[in-house]
């Protein structure tokens, strides 16, 4: 038997005795009882609080509640306010020495989070704080130190209080200074407004707020080092700290460079490269509580003093991000809620007094991001949003409330308000600022661009996207089709997504800063190149910008519209999610790409178009090649889709290597009325005139059918014909020109239109252009795609009124300079 002294996260100080030989039992057969062992106690443990969290948080999901709360929950419910009352519960799955197991277990995985937060951000980003963000977070740190320490003084002159309550009020007010970089970065993450202007101003002010924190806890600690031991120690310990930073910095980094140098571009690395470095983590966290730090403070600054991105940051996400996350961050929380007791707290007059001084200093860290905020001109609901944002706390705040309780700095009173307030705060304010900030405000304020009311003469801006290079032969074809002249330019704006990982903040900077941004090299340069040429080949026709756009795929769509709304682009393309491979069949299929597109699709400040390229199919036939006509027909039933579709193609018509036909639907007892003017009759007639002009090259055909189904065989006997079909995305559902085809019960792509889905079936071997013109005026979103089918991207619910861009700083307003 072995004897210790329980300390740390729970309730009182008792005796533990404990066989050393007591870990995991021998059989069920032998006459034992399974919960006197460790294991099977830390197994249990995990198990449930793994399945009370996931319950709680399906139930808060739809309020958009994280699952840091859930977490919470869970260990105040399994804890000693509800299930915890019931002692033989507590006796077997959370006995005393089974609960330090379960300590260790969730301290490893706080480590881990630490270091894999840390392994994804960039040093640099503090150089791109502006002037704005610096005075704005410096106030956010210090307003709830000034208004909390005026109700800690006020209420301690108006009533007597003892030793503990005094400590435990500074405390309060302290921690309600801080907004943890980390737990902002997070929050912004789930709200899926990282990559937005207020996802970047909030960044930069926690960052801040952040830094000052930590100048004031290293200047407090030394002052209180220097006060309770010999100045000579005091001295030693600053210098084993500054000399562990040393050592990270200029020995464990060029190490583990060195040690990875040799991984090839776009690979993980190797499986013991990885293991190094994460003995190198486990080295670093014994160091740092060696040192008397948290054991996380070690494999944070490695993390950090890390390159972010691939290989390093890119392997160690992939590795541990998903246990760390799904299983050992949890039990981390839950800890915390299970030494929490609500049911003690009823009848303390401390009580009162203490939330009053909790509150107050939320109240400050509100007053003190709102006003300077508004000061620097900040819209007020973006400057709301904002204040609620850094009054939010995660698990950086949690683990100091431990370490402070744990050091005895707090009791059980402040430690267990602290957390339920910051449970019922966080959880109102990510609900407010999900009501009040939409980024899409920004570009679907205003009137969208649309080719068709383009002026004639008015150089055309298409904004290109690109996932990856098998998407380049088919946009580049698409570009020389736009028929780029020296009386009627094109301008380009290439934008290459890439997906958020081993990055912690979303960046969309030009081509030529992205190394400086991500400090790696990518595979890019080919698209870039290739795009180049294309420029080159054009002689001053067409001029190409390069931007790259890392964000996570739930709002990849807003970076996409920003730069459309910035760039005044007409057209947006889009690449379609699925690949086909050279024998006809779909190679592959990108949901996520699918998410992006639909969304894009909904709020885009200009016209959008999808490409379905199967270029391949045919062996890429070129436009540029005048040896052949490039065919491309336009299939037109009427609305203001095709309209678009054929302002477009009244432009490729022009091309001398392209052949265009233009297909008009008609029904067989709708009869043409004669004298009608509309914009649809005067493009039709200016095109039968031009066609009549040059009839080798340009057709006008007229067919006239009774239902979908011939609809279906004159659009299925089109399919040798031509190398590019366009069409309008939505059309009239009461049309008798797709009568039969209108049931959505077997459209795959509904965001395609009717049409759409139609010609983007496998079987056809012509790659096909979806257009769809974006409402003119400021409508909601959801009213485009309603035309034909039920919104099936777009969550968002009434239409947003209008909205200015806020000015964040000199440095964020020239993100994606011309």
């Amino acid at each position: 038997m072995s004897m210790g002294t329980v300390t740390g996260p729970y309730t009182e100080e008792f005796l533990v005795c404990q066989s050393i030989h007591k870990i995991c039992p021998r059989s069920l057969w032998h006459d034992i009882h399974i919960f006197d062992y460790a294991l099977p106690v830390l197994l249990v443990q995990t198990i449930l609080i793994f399945f009370v969290s996931r319950f709680i948080y399906f139930v808060l999901r739809p309020v958009q509640q994280s699952m840091m709360m859930a977490q919470l929950l869970a260990g105040i419910i399994i804890g000693p306010t509800i299930l915890g009352r019931y002692v033989t519960f507590m006796r077997y799955l959370f006995p005393p020495e089974g609960r330090v197991t379960l300590q260790i277990f969730a301290n490893l995985g706080f480590m881990l989070h630490f270091f894999i937060l840390g392994v994804q951000l960039n040093a640099n980003l503090l150089k791109k704080v502006g002037t704005n963000a610096a005075l704005i977070g410096s106030l956010a740190f210090a307003m709830p130190y000034v208004i909390g320490g005026l109700s800690y003084l006020t209420m301690r002159s108006l009533m007597p209080m003892d030793q503990t309550l005094r400590t435990g009020l500074v405390v309060v007010v302290t921690a309600n200074s801080l907004s943890s970089f980390p737990v902002i970065i997070s929050l912004l993450s789930e709200l899926n407004i990282l990559n937005s202007e207020l996802g970047h101003l909030a960044i930069y002010t926690s960052m801040v707020s952040d830094l000052c924190c930590v100048c004031m806890a290293t200047t407090l600690t030394t002052v209180g080092a220097f006060r309770e031991h010999s100045k000579w120690n005091s001295l030693s310990s600053m210098f084993w700290m500054v000399f562990f930073f040393f050592v990270v910095l200029f020995v464990l980094r060029p190490f583990i460079l060195w040690l990875t140098k040799k991984t090839p571009e776009g690979q993980q690395l190797e499986e013991f490269h990885f293991f190094v470095i994460l003995v190198l983590v486990f080295g670093c966290a014994f160091c740092s509580q060696y040192l008397g730090r948290q054991s996380a403070f070690g494999p944070l600054l490695l993390g950090i003093v890390l390159p972010e991105g691939p290989p390093i940051a890119t392997t160690v996400v992939k590795k541990l991000d998903t246990i760390t996350n799904g299983l050992f961050i949890p039990v981390f929380f839950a800890i915390s809620g299970l030494t929490t007791d609500l049911m003690a707290f009823r009848g303390r007059r401390a009580l009162a007094i203490t939330e009053l001084v909790i509150i107050m200093g939320y109240v400050g860290k509100f007053v003190g991001t709102l006003l300077p905020a508004l000061y620097f001109g900040v819209p007020f609901r973006d400057a709301t949003s904002l204040a609620l944002i850094m009054c939010c706390k995660g698990i950086t705040d949690v683990a100091i409330y431990n370490a402070w309780r744990d050091g005895k700095i707090m009791d059980d009173l402040c430690f267990g308000l602290l957390l339920i307030t910051m449970l019922i705060v966080t959880g109102i304010a990510r609900i407010m600022v999900g009501r009040l900030y939409d980024p899409s405000r920004r570009y679907t304020a205003y009137g969208r661009r649309t080719i068709l009311n383009s002026s004639n003469n008015s150089r055309l801006r298409i904004l290109v996207c690109i996932q990856n290079e098998e998407h380049v032969p088919g946009l580049i074809n698409l570009l020389e089709a736009s028929n780029p002249t020296r009386f009627n330019p094109i301008t380009v704006f290439v934008l290459q997504l890439s997906e958020l990982t081993g990055h912690a903040v979303a960046s969309l900077v030009p081509h030529y800063h992205l190394k400086k941004v991500t400090s790696q090299a990518t595979s890019s340069e080919h698209i870039v190149n290739a795009f180049n040429r294309y420029e080159q080949r054009q002689q001053g026709s067409a001029l190409v910008q390069h931007f790259n756009a890392i964000a996570p795929y739930s709002s990849m769509h807003d970076d996409v519209c920003s730069l459309a709304l910035d760039k005044s682009t007409t057209i947006v393309i889009l690449p379609y999610h699925k690949q086909w491979t050279i024998f006809g069949s779909v190679g592959a299929t990108n949901r996520s790409i699918k998410y992006v597109n639909g969304k894009i699709m909904n709020k885009a400040p200009c016209s959008v178009g999808f490409l379905i390229d199967r270029g391949q199919l045919r062996g890429n036939p070129s436009v540029v090649i005048g040896k052949t006509f490039y065919r491309i027909a336009l299939l037109f039933f009427g609305g203001v889709d095709d309209l678009e579709a054929l302002a477009y193609g009244r432009r490729m018509a022009e091309h001398p290597n392209i052949s265009f036909t233009l297909v008009r639907f008609k029904h067989e007892k709708v009869p043409t009325k004669k004298g009608e003017v509309n914009p649809e009759h005067e493009l039709l007639r200016e095109y039968t005139i031009r066609a009549a002009m040059s009839k080798e090259k340009n057709q006008y055909r007229e067919e006239t059918v009774k239902d979908g189904s011939e609809t279906t065989q004159i659009i299925r006997s089109m399919e040798d014909g031509f190398d590019l079909v366009i069409v309008g995305c939505h059309h009239d559902p009461e049309s008798p020109l797709l009568l039969g085809l209108m049931n959505a019960d077997w459209v795959e792509c509904p965001e395609l239109g009717v049409i759409g889905d139609i010609l983007a079936a496998t079987d056809f071997t012509f790659s096909v252009l979806v257009v769809q013109q974006q409402p003119p005026t400021s409508t909601c979103s959801r009213s485009v795609q309603s035309r034909v089918f039920p919104a099936s991207f777009d969550d968002e619910g009434d239409c947003p009124p209008p909205h200015s861009t806020n000015p964040i700083s000199s440095d964020e307003s020239k993100r994606c300079p011309v």
